[in-house]
């Protein structure tokens, strides 16, 4: 049977690798972008109260009906030094926790509710980060702790979930070779924190992407709640 699969911030990066990897498999996907600029994407912007219910629900219809599998990827990067206003800088934490945390939350809860109506399970699998676990600079607190209760959650559903074939696992890349981590990398000395990864560069997104689509399809029921890094070595755990 077609594998249903819904994939968000599927436009750039990340993202973008995962649609790819799914190509030549017997999948029916659905991206998601923040702007109507992918004409092959649904449009949402996860910064809004109630869009990623609407995401969701369109979805549904373009996938007739059936979600077996969801990927929440989107999400942002976005500085917020300690030195900013301080309206500014709770602006900067709640708009990051609302894209890369609650966004991603109530999209697992519609799939879980959605999984059970089906009775035939589900996989959820979250993108988080290093952060979740290493932290990160200064001024990305709310970043690092938005992906560390990414961590959190998923390990939660995995828990709360198994024993109706309902599975979550989470990844966590360090610096990926997408727009973020290149910008990223040339503010904060692109050498120097290449030094911190012992296999010597950062990951492609393609590789991200292949650890994806072997849990959305063919990671034993067993490996739920399991969290996998692609890091390079620059965290072990």
């Amino acid at each position: 049977m077609t594998t249903h699969i819904l994939v968000t911030g599927s436009s750039r990066g990340i993202g973008r690798a995962v649609m790819q990897a799914f190509r030549d498999r017997d999948v029916h996907l659905v991206g998601h972008a923040s702007r109507a600029s992918d004409k092959t994407a649904i449009a949402a912007d996860l910064s809004r109260e109630g869009a990623a219910a609407e995401l969701w629900e369109q979805a549904l219809d373009r996938l007739d009906g059936r979600i077996d599998a969801i990927v929440n990827n989107a999400g942002i990067f976005e500085a917020a030094p300690l030195d900013m206003a301080d309206a500014e800088w709770s602006a900067a934490w709640e708009r990051t926790m609302r894209i890369n945390l609650t966004a991603s939350a109530e999209l697992c809860r519609l799939a879980v509710r959605h999984f059970r109506e089906q009775a035939r399970g589900g996989r959820i699998i979250n993108i988080a980060s290093r952060a979740a676990y290493r932290g990160d600079s200064p001024a990305h607190w709310h970043y690092a702790a938005s992906k560390a209760g990414m961590v959190a959650m998923t390990k939660t559903i995995a828990r709360g979930h198994a024993a109706e074939n309902i599975l979550a696992f989470a990844v966590c890349p360090g610096f990926t070779m997408t727009g973020m981590a290149e910008d990223y990398l040339a503010s904060r000395g692109g050498d120097r924190l290449l030094a911190d990864i012992p296999l010597g560069r950062v990951a492609m997104p393609e590789e991200v992407a292949e650890t994806v689509r072997f849990l959305a399809l063919e990671a034993p029921p067993s490996m739920t709640g399991a969290v996998i890094d692609v890091n390079g070595a620059s965290y072990v755990r």
